[in-house]
């Protein structure tokens, strides 16, 4: 990707490239992990999609179904039915919220536990090759430029939801 600076304006503005886009990377790194995340956990019957929510849970077991859709940003649908799927496997199982009758909180099983040791190892090589070659400035650099674009992109899809309802 080339990147080109307006020397008319701001040093800081830069440009990119008609043919190129961010996006475009952006999703190749995420099928990329996908594909990686999905030959790994291929033998645990676990796909991609429900990394996310182990790893969620392996550290805030006991959330409700409600605070785990919003701290991974998917929506109910989809966290429905990956629950449902982790569920019929006896990885996690959901329980009445004690404080809200109508929800559920998704707690992990002794059998979901156990996977903690494997998901943090995978989750540990695929840091490992992503970040492969980057000095330590450039890994903490590179995490926090992509914490602030999730940041950005999310808060931009919140203000058009909010403009359109």
């Amino acid at each position: 990707m080339t990147y080109r600076t307006n020397s008319t304006e701001s040093e800081n503005t830069c440009y990119i490239s008609k043919h190129e886009s961010i996006g475009r990377d952006i999703s190749h790194i995420f099928r990329s992990i996908n594909i990686y995340l999905s030959k790994e956990l291929e033998p645990y019957g676990i796909g991609s999609g429900q990394f996310p929510f182990f790893m969620r849970l392996l550290y805030h077991d006991g959330v409700s179904q409600e605070t785990l859709a919003n701290a991974l940003r998917y929506d109910r649908a989809t966290i429905t039915r990956s629950l449902n799927k982790l569920e019929e496997m006896g990885y996690v199982i959901r329980k009445k919220d004690p404080a809200d009758k109508r929800a559920y909180c998704v707690h992990l099983t002794d059998r979901g536990r156990e996977m903690k040791v494997l998901f943090i190892k995978i989750s540990k090589q695929l840091n490992d090759v992503i970040l492969r070659g980057f000095s330590d400035e450039e890994k903490t650099m590179f995490l926090s430029m992509v914490e602030r674009a999730a940041r950005n992109i999310a808060h931009e899809n919140e203000m058009r939801k909010a403009s359109n309802d």
